[in-house]
């Protein structure tokens, strides 16, 4: 019998909307946390990622890897163009995730 798995591929960013993260997980909620409480050592502490503006779900984690590659070798206005249509404010999406 075949199993779902869940893999999400996120973009956090910092306070001021001007650098922009994409990792993939396999658990959400706890990543999101991770990155507020600047628990993620190395660059993600030192650039202070705390909002959530985009994740997709997966169940396949090839094809999880391979949409973090996309969403990663594209360029920074192809990333905010993106961003723009599904989340035009750049709200903070973890309340959806951890319940808030």
């Amino acid at each position: 019998m075949a199993r779902d798995f869940n893999f999400w591929i996120y973009i956090v960013t910092n306070e001021h909307d001007s650098v922009l993260y994409i990792s993939m997980t396999n658990d959400l909620a706890r990543r999101i946390s991770d990155h507020r409480a600047g628990e993620i050592p190395g660059f993600t502490a030192d650039y202070r990622w705390r909002k959530l503006i985009h994740y997709e779900h997966c169940t396949d984690v090839q094809d999880a890897i391979a949409r973090e590659k996309q969403l990663k070798i594209s360029s920074r206005a192809k990333k905010v163009a993106f961003i723009a249509t599904l989340n035009p404010r750049w709200k903070e999406l973890a309340p959806e995730i951890l319940g808030e």
